[in-house]
């Protein structure tokens, strides 16, 4: 039987019956994985607390006869990333970029979105949560993802945008006042802008953005409109995070 190595993320796990877990993962090279863990509950010299969610590991594993998942065979813990365990938004924050890229950026090996959710997770870990961090998350993802919208001139006409317009991501993108139906989401042409210099920001950088209140406001609605044009069911992270912001 061949093993297998790799670096991953844990995204999230369950446990199965009295001691086995089933762990889904991220690699750079594979994407999304899902991997039947043995023992893992049990074994703590295997696997040991390797399997917790948002933890950076290095994983064998095998393919397993006739099912859907791998078969782990044992996990390096490489950072466990106590520091998203400090307070409830960080915590809330590193599910929601789990949840997100599993959803949308981990169907096949992307190991741009992988190092993405790695530096992702380690600013939350290190710096704590930030809607700078969130944004940043969502705008990279898109863009990396194949799924970003026409940001910087209409996605009807392809022409230049006024000072002030709509996006709809349903058409498209951004859209000019005569491109435009009425009751369409208003933005300015300094958030589109600015969206569009953070989408080709280096992946690893989180730290040192500071986004006036206006950006974020424009820019969360913006992102969260594109991103739902292609999730195929609510986040429920997401319902989380909007709860705890209304407490």
């Amino acid at each position: 039987m061949n093993l297998a190595a790799s670096d991953a993320i844990i995204l999230h796990h369950r446990d199965y019956g009295e001691s086995d877990r089933i762990v889904t993962f991220l690699t750079p090279d594979d994407g999304i994985c899902k991997g039947f863990a043995r023992n893992a509950r049990a074994s703590r010299k295997r696997f040991g607390p390797a399997l917790e969610s948002f933890a950076q590991v290095r994983l064998h594993y095998s393919a397993a006869k006739g099912g859907e998942f791998l078969s782990l065979r044992d996990a390096e813990l490489l950072d466990l990333r106590v520091g998203l365990r400090i307070d409830l938004q960080r915590l809330a924050l590193a599910a929601y970029g789990c949840e997100l890229v599993e959803a949308l950026g981990g169907g096949h090996g992307h190991p741009e979105i992988f190092a993405l959710l790695a530096a992702y997770l380690d600013h939350l870990s290190s710096a704590g949560a930030t809607p700078e961090a969130r944004l940043l998350l969502e705008v990279r993802l898109l863009f990396h993802s194949g799924y970003a919208p026409h940001l910087l001139h209409c996605a009807e006409c392809f022409g230049p945008l006024p000072e002030s317009f709509s996006f709809s991501a349903e058409q498209g993108g951004s859209l000019c006042p005569a491109c435009a139906p009425p009751g369409l989401l208003p933005v300015s042409l300094g958030t589109i802008g600015t969206l569009s210099r953070l989408a080709r920001t280096p992946i690893e950088a989180f730290s040192g953005f500071h986004f006036g209140e206006r950006t974020l406001n424009e820019g969360g609605k913006i992102l969260l409109d594109a991103l739902n044009q292609h999730l195929t069911k609510p986040l429920k992270s997401l319902a989380f995070l909007e709860e705890m912001q209304v407490n």
